[in-house]
Formats: C-alpha cells, structure tokens, sequence
C-alpha cells in the first residue's frame, strides 16, 4: 500500500480505459448475443477487442519508463530482486486466478481441484513474462540494442512460425508451431481449451513477440517525458503510430494479423493504434485541457491489477452460485435485470453494469488514496 505520489494522467487514463473495455468484454451478460466488436476476431483479422490485451502490455511498458529513474539510484541486485519478485507475484496471482476456487463439487463430493489439470499460461502469465524480459532489456543494454533484439524477435517469430509449423497449413489452429511447443512443454491438461482444442493463446512461443509490445510502450514513455507534450512531440508519435500501421498492413498479405497466434503483424498494427490513441489522450487532456472526462478512467488506472483481479473472481464466483435450481446467480441477474432490454442490448447492459460495478471498487480505493503496486 503506497500513497499517491507524481503520476502521468493521462497514461492512468490510457490504463484505465484498457481495463473498463476488457471488463466488458469479458462478461457480456450472454456471449452468444453480443455485438460483433465486442468479439475477438475468430482467427486472422481484427476487431477492436482485440486491441486490449496488447494495450494494456504497451501501458505496462509506459510505467516502466518511468520508473528507470529510481533503478538508477539503486544497485544491480536490488534491480534484479525488484524484477524478479514483481515477476513470480503476478505470475502466481494469475495461476492462483485460473486455479480459483480451489476446489471441485461432484456427486455430492468435495475435493481440491487438481494441480495437474490448472492452466498454467495465461494473460497476467503474459504480462508478468514480458515484463520481466522487456525490464531486463532495457535495464542493461542501450536503447539501439534493445530495438534491434525486438525486431530480431518479430522476424525470428515469422520464421519459427514457417519452419515449425504444420507444412500444410503453418498457422492453422492445430497446425501451429504454438500449440506443438505447449503440448511439448506443458501437455493437454494445463492448457486452454476455449478454442474446443488445447490451445493456448497465451502461450510460450507467442510471448516473443508480445514482449515487443512493452518495449514499445517503453520508448513511447521515454518520448513522452522528453516532447511528447509539444506539438512537435504528439506530430512524431502520431506518424511513427502510422509508419508500423502501414507496415503491419502489407506484412499481413504474407504474415496474417492474427491475436490468438500474436503475430509480428499484429504487433506493429496494435503498436500503432496505441501510438495513436495515446496521442490523441494527451492532445485532448494536457493540450485541450479537457480533463474531467478523463476522471472515470484515471479511477481504475490507478489500481489496474486490483480491479482486473476482482472483476475475474467476482464473476466466477457468481457463476458457483446456483439460485432456482442449476441456474447460476450470474445467469439469473442477466435474465431477470437486464434482459428487457433485448438480447444484444440486454447482454452489453450487464456488461457495462458489471463494470461500473468493479470500477466502484477503484473508486473507492481512489477516495482512500490506496494504490496497491506489485
């Protein structure tokens, strides 16, 4: 628990614009009727849900520039320890995540969900690997350095992907070099099976080229402190966010702009937009002076982990709960509250409800100046 201290608005903003739009796009009130945006793309292409999770990396990223200051003040092992203990707690919270509630009910028999069918990989799994990789990047080696490892790992990626894939069909769902090197590495049992096979989108070799994603959001934060808040600085950043669209679009012909298999594409694409996004943020809030539409998301900004975590555990826990029967409390609050409105603008109702309702917590927290960092 730390008191507020100096932050960047408008990258609180960013955050906490990633996460009200990832809440409400993981918890439609029915997931059968919600609006085509609000849906990952199926395989290749994109839809704005699938900006989030690298959003959120590039915000990651942003932090990290500012705090490389307080790194220089400190020793190479006090570095490392940081780095590393920040890793393993959000590494495990994430399993601890998926593990949740711990326990199983079958046949009128309670028993300790088994550790060896818990998904291992997984989106705060994600964001503690690329952390740590992209902060020891940029902790000991130059910044050329660390631009030529991420492009180095984009064109690696592409390669692997050829090389290693299914010779018919190298980036089909079952077909790619992911899932073999997860089955290898982890088995059926640990991995998601969302996709109606084991397949993990967040898996091991589909974290290179994520991690490119915060060193990006890294220097993007380095510009920002420099001349981000000029003119001149927002002109660069907007025409740097353009350059990588423009280039993601002609290497999507030969290399799919794809979420699920993260491509290097869909780096450069997702790269850019946030380039652009966090321009236009501060053009409107630092230049415009327009700030107090800013307030709702600076609130879970602040607090982005804690807010994830509970708007994850809430909803798993209002599906264990079973009212009239088998029917879970989180069916019965969509049915009975918020179905008069229709089934698409029912099932967005609950969603943008349940957010509010995880955004009450920032709130809260945000009164009582408690900003929890790991």
């Amino acid at each position: 628990m730390v008191s507020q201290q100096q932050r960047f608005t408008a990258l609180d903003v960013f955050r906490g614009m990633t996460i009200c739009l990832m809440i409400i796009v993981n918890t439609p009130g029915d997931s059968s009727v919600t609006f085509a945006p609000l849906h990952h793309a199926k395989w290749h292409g994109f839809t704005p849900t699938d900006l989030v999770f690298p959003s959120f990396l590039f915000a990651v990223g942003n932090a990290m520039s500012f705090v490389m200051r307080s790194w220089e003040k400190k020793t190479t092992a006090a570095v490392l320890s940081k780095i590393f203990k920040r890793t393993l707690l959000i590494f495990l919270l994430g399993y601890l995540m998926y593990w949740f509630p711990f326990y199983t009910h079958e046949n009128g028999v309670w028993a300790l969900s088994p550790i060896s069918h818990t998904r291992i990989l997984g989106v705060l799994q994600r964001i503690a690997l690329c952390y740590c990789f992209a902060s020891l990047m940029v902790y000991f080696l130059k910044a050329r350095t660390v631009l030529i490892i991420s492009a180095s790992l984009l064109l690696l990626y592409w390669g692997i992907c050829f090389w290693f894939g299914d010779p018919t069909d190298p980036l089909s769902l079952q077909g790619n070099a992911g899932i073999r090197l997860d089955l290898w590495l982890m088995g059926d049992a640990h991995m998601y099976h969302g996709e109606g096979v084991a397949f993990d989108p967040e898996g091991w070799l589909s974290t290179l080229p994520a991690i490119v994603n915060v060193v990006a959001g890294y220097f993007v934060g380095l510009h920002v402190q420099k001349s981000g808040k000029t003119y001149e600085g927002l002109t660069r950043l907007i025409l740097a966010g353009f350059a990588l669209l423009i280039i993601a679009f002609f290497w999507n012909y030969i290399f799919p702009i794809n979420k699920k298999l993260w491509t290097s594409s869909f780096v450069l694409h997702t790269v850019g937009l946030d380039c652009m996004l966090l321009a236009a943020i501060i053009y409107i809030m630092d230049m415009q002076k327009r700030t107090r539409w800013g307030w709702f998301f600076e609130v879970v900004g602040k607090n982005p982990l804690v807010v994830y975590l509970i708007s994850e555990l809430l909803v798993t826990v209002l599906y264990l709960v079973k009212v009239d029967g088998n029917t879970s409390l989180f069916r019965w609050i969509y049915l009975n509250l918020f179905s008069f409105a229709g089934d698409y603008w029912g099932s967005l109702l609950f969603a943008v409800a349940y957010m509010l309702l995880c955004w009450s917590v920032g709130y809260w927290m945000d009164k009582k100046k408690v900003y929890l960092r790991v």
